[in-house]
């Protein structure tokens, strides 16, 4: 038995990240509390990374001094003393690289949708202050005794996760005798949610989506379109939920500028009350911190901002870059631990150079991406009706931005935009779509919302099977297959005809 030695010629393509980019893919998926978090660590961490307050007189000359250093003249490391120390700290840094230590390698989430893995649970960074906490703390502000107190707070435990009330108060009146061995009758407990119904946000406690939307009409200021909204709400909601304006505007006695106008008003309320202060579900319960800040006007004009949070400015410290300088211009006179010192310094300002200029690439992608999403649902912006939401999938975003399209999905991952109708997460705007008969292109949310509402006014007696939804669908113009109605179906929770019989 003997060993042999055999040389083969491979051809192999290797793809591998730099430092700089792993450390732009991971702020770039970063949502804004992690990145605050981020940003206050590498603080910590590097001595040569300060913060920058724009109140400082020197903040113009420190920001253009971080920049004269983007060479330094290497030739001092480079005689015979520290030649070994510089090729073994370059063999460490090419092996480090290879092998992805600790210190660099991604979170496990993050390196999972990086490689296309499994999915990953999503995590919510925010306020820890939750949806029903800030209902307490306004709970706190009222003058009222500790039996309404107790009442008030199991109703506010009994929200649902819209802010609606959805239990009867003969029901509510039973859980507490039961439960909490409390005796409170139905007029007592209607007394109680008349206070909790004038909490904020508006509509909240509301048992219905009729008096939902009366609670905010009602907080506004007198005026002859609160009145005409009023009566639209309350004489003629069944027509509103039809959409039949034509009766209303008859009603009412209004022409038809003023029933455009109403239709504009009423797109401002919220049905959702619970939704605006940022509830997640699931295992997380607490506020959300959005990303993005998106502002429409009353013109129809749509701005928005990135949200900066407590990311402060950054710069390279003076120090360093002193330090550098100073031992620049004594090349001749520097001993072993004056060049030592001269390494540790230009490492700990490289670093904090690339580190600012991630953070500002991180910025300018959430931005053109960003941009990007609110044209081309730029209707959706402007009126908040999620039917106008057009077919989009991250191609199109990638395909105008010129980013490719990973990049463009890390931004919309655990990424949350705030806009005049509720904050949601990026993710929400994209959707896959069919084509009609005519070619327009349908996005399947408004699909699911016809479907929605040929089920909610279908003969309960005799309801549609999905043959017949079908069928209903295609006289809509919106030509969808059977196995697809099942499916959009069982995603919006609607169970089938059988189990829907009354």
């Amino acid at each position: 038995m003997k060993q042999v030695q055999t040389q083969e010629q491979k051809l192999v393509q290797q793809q591998r990240l730099t430092q700089q980019q792993m450390l732009q893919i991971r702020l770039l998926e970063m949502p804004l509390a992690e990145l605050e978090q981020n940003v206050r660590t590498e603080l910590d961490d590097n001595p040569a990374l300060e913060v920058l307050s724009p109140d400082n007189p020197d903040y113009e000359a420190m920001d253009a001094q971080s920049d004269d250093l983007s060479s330094v003249d290497d030739s001092i490391l480079e005689d015979e003393a520290d030649m070994v120390a510089r090729e073994d700290r370059e063999a460490a840094l090419d092996d480090m690289l290879n092998n992805m230590g600790s210190d660099d390698e991604m979170p496990e989430p993050v390196m999972n949708r990086f490689m296309g893995g499994a999915d990953y649970e999503e995590i919510t960074y925010g306020d820890p202050t939750s949806f029903y906490d800030k209902l307490k703390e306004q709970m706190g502000e009222e003058s009222i005794t500790d039996h309404q107190r107790d009442i008030l707070e199991y109703l506010i435990g009994s929200l649902d996760n819209d802010g609606l009330l959805r239990k009867s108060l003969d029901t509510i009146s039973d859980e507490l005798a039961i439960y909490h061995n409390m005796d409170a009758s139905e007029e007592e407990i209607e007394q109680v949610l008349h206070i909790l119904q004038r909490f904020d946000p508006p509509g909240i406690g509301a048992r219905s989506l009729q008096e939902c939307l009366l609670i905010q009409i009602e907080r506004r200021p007198p005026s002859e379109i609160r009145n005409l909204l009023h009566r639209v709400i309350s004489e003629c909601f069944d027509q509103f939920m039809n959409r039949h304006w034509d009766k209303i505007a008859q009603q009412l006695k209004v022409d038809e500028d003023m029933v455009s106008h109403l239709q504009t008003e009423i797109l401002r309320l919220n049905p959702k009350p619970g939704a605006s202060m940022g509830e997640t579900e699931g295992r997380n319960v607490q506020q959300i911190t959005p990303d993005f800040i998106v502002e429409t006007n009353d013109d129809g004009s749509v701005s928005f901002y990135i949200n900066k949070g407590r990311v402060p400015d950054l710069y390279v410290s003076p120090t360093f870059n002193d330090m550098v300088k100073e031992y620049q211009s004594n090349k001749t006179g520097m001993n072993r631990q004056m060049k030592e010192a001269l390494v540790y310094a230009k490492e700990k300002v490289d670093r904090a150079k690339n580190y600012i200029e991630a953070v500002k690439q991180r910025r300018h992608t959430l931005y053109i991406t960003m941009k990007t999403i609110i044209d081309l649902q730029m209707k959706f912006f402007q009126e908040g009706d999620e039917s106008d939401l057009q077919p989009m999938v991250l191609k199109d975003v990638a395909e105008r931005t010129g980013l490719d399209i990973s990049t463009v999905s890390r931004v919309c991952n655990v990424k949350y935009a705030q806009t005049r109708w509720g904050t949601f997460r990026l993710r929400h705007f994209f959707s896959e779509g069919v084509k009609n008969e005519s070619g327009e292109s349908l996005s399947n949310r408004k699909l699911k919302i016809v479907m929605q509402e040929i089920i909610d006014h279908e003969d309960k007696r005799h309801p549609l099977n999905d043959d017949a939804l079908s069928k209903e669908m295609k006289k809509h113009g919106m030509p969808i297959a059977r196995r697809t109605v099942s499916k959009y179906r069982e995603q919006l929770g609607i169970p089938s005809a059988r189990m829907r019989k009354q």
